[in-house]
Parts: C-alpha cells; sequence; structure tokens
C-alpha cells in the first residue's frame, strides 16, 4: 500500500504536512531537515524542487527557491540527496514542483527514480487534469506514484469531480485563490469553500493549504478536511538564529500546542 494511504487510513483527521524547499536554507540541508520533521511531529512531507518562475507562489516560497538554486540545487542533486532516504524516514514523502524541470528530466525517467528513492506522491499546479488523464496518467499508475491534484474556491463541481477521479492519495484544497503565503485567520468565504467540499462527499480525503500558519488555522483547517499543509510560515521560521533542529521542532511544537 501506497505510504500516503496508509497514513490517511490510520490517521483519518488531524494530519500535519510540512512543505520544505530541497536545498533551503543550505544545500545540504535537504535530508536533516526531513529527518527533523519525522522526529517532532510532521505526519508527510513535500519537499519543494526550486524553480526560477514559481508563479503560484509568493514571496517566501518564491525567495526559499532563489535561495536554492543558488546554493546549486538541481532536481538530478536532489535525487542524489534522497538515495538513502528510505533507511531513515517513514513517513510519506511528496516531491512538489512546476512541469517545465520534470518534463526536461522526462516523465517516466522522473517516475523510475521516484520509485527508487521511495517518493510516494507528487503535485504539479501547472500540469492541467485533461493533459494528465490523456498522456501521462497510464504510467503514473505503472510506477504506483499518485498525482495530487489542486482544488480551487472557484472550482466548479464537475471539475471537482473529474480531479478526484484523477487524482490519488488526496486532494490539495486551496484555500484562497492566490498565491501561497501564510496568514492569520480563516475567512467566512473559505468556511463556506470548505463546507461545500464536505457536502460533496468526495471519494477521496483532502488537506487544506495556502495560508495555514499557526495553530489557530491549523485547528480550523482540521475541523474542515482532514488536515493541512504549511509552507510558507514554517520556510519563514526556518530563517531564525538557532540550529535546524531546534527551528523544527519549535515551529512543529507551535502548531501542535506542545
Amino acid at each position: 500500500m501506497n505510504r500516503i494511504d496508509r497514513l490517511f487510513d490510520e490517521k483519518p483527521s488531524g494530519i500535519l504536512s510540512i512543505f520544505m524547499t530541497a536545498g533551503y536554507p543550505s544545500l545540504e540541508d535537504t535530508v536533516p531537515m526531513i529527518q527533523a520533521l519525522q522526529a517532532h511531529g510532521a505526519d508527510m512531507v513535500e519537499v519543494g524542487i526550486p524553480f526560477s518562475d514559481p508563479l503560484a507562489d509568493g514571496p517566501v516560497i518564491q525567495q526559499s527557491s532563489h535561495v536554492s538554486l543558488g546554493n546549486g540545487m538541481t532536481l538530478k542533486l536532489l535525487f542524489e540527496q534522497l538515495a538513502d532516504i528510505r533507511g531513515k524516514v517513514h513517513l510519506p514523502l511528496l516531491l512538489m514542483g512546476y512541469l517545465n524541470p520534470i518534463f526536461k528530466m522526462g516523465i517516466a525517467p522522473f517516475l523510475d527514480r521516484c520509485r527508487e528513492v521511495g517518493i510516494d506522491g507528487v503535485i504539479i499546479p501547472d500540469l492541467p487534469p485533461d493533459e494528465f488523464e490523456e498522456l501521462y496518467r497510464p504510467v503514473f499508475i505503472e510506477h504506483g506514484i499518485h498525482l495530487i491534484m489542486l482544488v480551487t474556491p472557484h472550482t466548479p463541481e464537475e471539475r471537482i469531480r473529474k480531479i478526484v477521479r484523477l487524482s490519488g492519495g488526496f486532494i490539495y484544497l486551496v484555500a484562497e485563490a492566490s498565491t501561497t503565503g501564510a496568514r492569520a485567520s480563516v475567512g467566512s468565504h473559505q468556511v463556506e469553500y470548505f463546507n461545500r467540499i464536505r457536502k460533496l462527499n468526495l471519494p477521496l480525503p483532502g488537506l487544506i493549504g495556502f495560508g495555514i500558519s499557526n495553530r489557530e488555522t491549523f485547528l480550523t483547517a482540521c475541523s474542515h478536511a482532514s488536515g493541512a499543509i504549511i509552507g510558507s510560515a514554517f520556510l519563514k521560521a526556518m530563517e531564525k538564529p538557532g540550529t535546524l533542529e531546534s527551528n523544527v521542532k519549535q515551529f512543529l511544537d507551535m502548531i501542535r500546542g506542545v
């Protein structure tokens, strides 16, 4: 069973997924950060593939990509860093990135490397569902790797149901129709959107992302979905003075209310 599916079977609510950028803050921080996230309470980790033109991302993630690329991170190097990750980490691991660098490597070779290092799922925000269904779905199924797709507040019901049919693992519920970034609270219009999704009784669980930044927003997300994804707020916390381990622990303790 895919580790993502196992996680949702064993823990249907309160899931905390953390987005990190590979090679940030330092080039060799990728694996130590994943290990620290596992040690201090994350349920799943999304490893961001840095890209020079991350249009869907806010300034924090854009800056982390810029720093990572400046550090020398590449997709090839990321797979080299992750070569022995499964001897150290049992959490579900996802790669999240834009289509361009993945397409340059080739979809099949990319998925070959994902399977070799133990990646469970992939999020490619700019891969249209129709293109995925027509060109790539069989090779994802063959490799046993889930493609997780995004739903926004403006996605119509018919499109949502198609996305659910094509996706694996879970649905990424984008809380705000804008770029990524931390926000202090969840608005009433977002709660209305979450309730609309819940009433659809979709066969896949959902995780809420974009704007989850503190314990309050995490708990609100958990009351409307299976959990939440935190990215910008986590990356911002990694800029603080202190060791990587202590910064990760402090942030996760805050979210978990420890």
